[in-house]
């Protein structure tokens, strides 16, 4: 197993190519993609529908293997890690949000926050799942269940249990895709403000031009290929 260094670039994508069967014979999802993101930068994936932008980010984030070239998380090579050892670097230096919120139904928001805390050991869950609902102004709807929450309110306890683990880099698929204009500019605003306060690096898939705008820099993908 490789060791990353200390100063090892979060993300570091060499070459990387993603084809999947169909029907209709094999399709390349993703062509040669080279990008890299520096410890707490902000990069917006950006392109229209089926240009690849969440096959990227499931491939940089090792939930998809790709068919060639080389993707490191930390330094590590993950075609050179099992399951097992991309899961447990995923759990402990990267977080995810997606547009679906993926809340537990049956758990309340404090206890979707805390129960990554609780598998990854992690002393006092409880109190910090309340620490984070606290700060993404859902002190008050610790106790509720998703169902009991607006889709806005959902989408901030999945930010909050996102971030709470302290991750190194965060991985966002559309954040604010499910809400409507009011909702996406409240978990936008919590979204970079908390990444700022945490220092973690952000990779965000968005079709919101207004989103993309607060990232340090942009990535377009069309047809596969990825540019500046």
């Amino acid at each position: 197993m490789q060791h990353p260094t200390p100063d090892a670039a979060p993300l570091v994508l060499e070459g990387v190519g993603l084809t999947l069967p169909s029907a209709a014979g094999p399709v390349e999802i993703l062509r040669g993609v080279d990008m890299a993101v520096a410890a707490g930068e902000r990069v917006a994936v950006i392109g229209p529908s089926g240009s690849g932008k969440s096959s990227l980010l499931a491939v940089a984030a090792g939930l998809e293997r790709p068919t060639s070239g080389a993707v490191r998380l930390f330094g590590q090579d993950l075609a050179r890690l099992n399951e097992d050892g991309r899961a447990r670097l995923r759990r402990t230096r990267v977080s995810l949000v997606f547009q679906a919120f993926h809340l537990l139904p049956n758990m309340t928001a404090e206890e979707n926050v805390a129960a990554p805390l609780e598998i990854a050991g992690v002393a006092g869950a409880g109190r910090i799942a309340r620490d984070w609902l606290e700060r993404v102004g859902l002190k008050a709807r610790g106790l509720h269940y998703p169902h009991q929450l607006s889709g806005g309110e959902q989408q901030r306890v999945a930010l909050a249990r996102a971030l709470a683990a302290r991750p190194s880099l965060l991985f966002a698929d559309e954040p604010t895709g499910n809400l409507d204009g009011h909702n996406a500019a409240i978990v936008a605003d919590m979204m970079f403000e908390l990444i700022a306060q945490t220092g973690a690096a952000l990779v965000m898939v968005t079709h919101d031009p207004r989103l993309a705008a607060r990232a340090d820099r942009q990535v377009r993908m069309a047809e596969g290929v990825a540019s500046a």
